[in-house]
């Protein structure tokens, strides 16, 4: 784990504390409380089966927030980039074709 992840974790504790029920049930906090947990003490994201699950979960819930209207997708985003960035970085190395 990473400052930076660290950090990252504590937005995300910091938002669902803020929103409350009123934004987000009882269950969509869990899920998203989840996937962040997952995602902080992943090592890597393509071996972890679970987190990669828990990430999933997640983004299906945050596409019904924003396709039911719930949510902005702009504020989804946040919240989601908040979440990946609990996880470990994707090393990835661009080639020429």
């Amino acid at each position: 784990m990473t400052s930076d992840r660290a950090r990252a974790y504590a937005r995300v504790i910091k938002t669902l504390e803020d929103l409350g029920p009123a934004k987000l049930r009882s269950p969509e906090q869990a899920l998203t409380r989840v996937a962040a947990d997952s995602l902080l003490f992943c090592r890597n994201i393509v071996a972890d089966g679970s987190a990669r699950a828990a990430v999933s979960a997640f983004e299906e819930m945050r596409d019904r927030l924003v396709a039911t209207g719930r949510w902005t997708p702009r504020r989804a985003a946040q919240l989601a980039d908040d979440v990946w960035a609990c996880g470990p970085a994707f090393d990835v190395t661009l080639r020429a074709a």
